[in-house]
């Protein structure tokens, strides 16, 4: 499917983390909370037993489903070969997304050691916003996480949404646990091994990938929305994804104009308008 849709260009391109660059005006942090205090979100830093999960949502009980952001990689990288020491993201559009849905219940989950601090706690060492981001120790963290929530809304059922590597976490969410009725990526990295090969960067021997648990979301409804200007993400990613997959359930739909770093949220809930496919 093909949906036409506005960029709007940052002026430095916004990768998964390893070709972030550059420098921002305002303090990230502040500009988080200004977004989400204007769609009426709160902040609570959620302990696991590996890190504190930053996140932000708004509920009305009683909660019978939720819906799910996870957030990108973040400021993981100063440039290509420098880490950042602090990967908390200067384009939070996980956090966007989340403030742009109209929903009644949504959840935000920021990725580990983002949005927290400073100073960042010692547990918080730079293998985790790079080489073992998708580590089973961060996986099991965000798992952790989200468990919090639905504990105190029993049988709410959830609906995914991750946005770049945070489609990766959520896809592998999705594929072991029981309360997830729906899936959806926006610019979604589903193949980390794939893409880490297009771009050529070092293997991350660590990683969980979702392509590896395509299988056990056959059955579950999915849609994965690419931009067909995306560079950092190519729309053969999700394509490689749905072949993956299989059955009926899985859609990709090619956004118009859309780069890795374009304004998703200002179209979001345009396409959240998009009929998830019937299984």
């Amino acid at each position: 499917m093909q949906i036409k849709g506005k960029t709007l260009f940052a002026g430095i391109l916004i990768s998964l983390s390893f070709l972030f660059a550059g420098c921002v005006s305002v303090n990230s942090r502040t500009e988080a909370a200004r977004i989400a205090s204007a769609a009426g979100l709160n902040s609570e830093n959620i302990p696991t037993r590996s890190f504190v999960i930053a996140t932000w949502g708004r509920f009305t009980p009683p909660v019978k489903s939720m819906r799910v952001y996870i957030e990108g990689d973040g400021f993981a990288w100063k440039s290509r070969t420098q880490p950042s020491d602090d990967p908390t993201p200067h384009l939070p559009t996980g956090l966007k997304l989340a403030a742009a849905d109209p929903e009644q219940n949504v959840l935000y989950l920021a990725r580990p050691c983002q949005f927290i601090g400073p100073p960042l706690p010692a547990t918080c060492q730079v293998n985790w916003w790079t080489n073992d981001r998708f580590s089973a120790v961060v996986i099991d963290a965000m798992n952790e996480a989200l468990d919090v929530f639905v504990s105190r809304y029993p049988g709410v059922k959830l609906d995914m949404v991750g946005y770049s590597g945070g489609g990766n976490i959520a896809a592998l969410l999705a594929a072991r646990r029981h309360d997830i009725q729906s899936l959806r990526t926006v610019a979604g990295n589903l193949d980390v091994a794939w893409v880490n090969t297009l771009h050529n960067v070092t293997p991350m021997p660590n990683a969980i990938s979702a392509m590896d648990s395509a299988v056990k979301l056959r059955t579950l409804p999915q849609i994965h929305y690419s931009g067909d200007a995306d560079k950092t993400v190519p729309v053969d990613v999700a394509r490689r994804f749905q072949q993956a997959v299989g059955g009926n359930c899985v859609r990709v739909e090619v956004v118009s104009g859309m780069t890795h770093s374009s304004d998703w949220a200002a179209i979001w809930p345009q396409l959240l308008k998009s009929t998830l496919p019937g299984c």
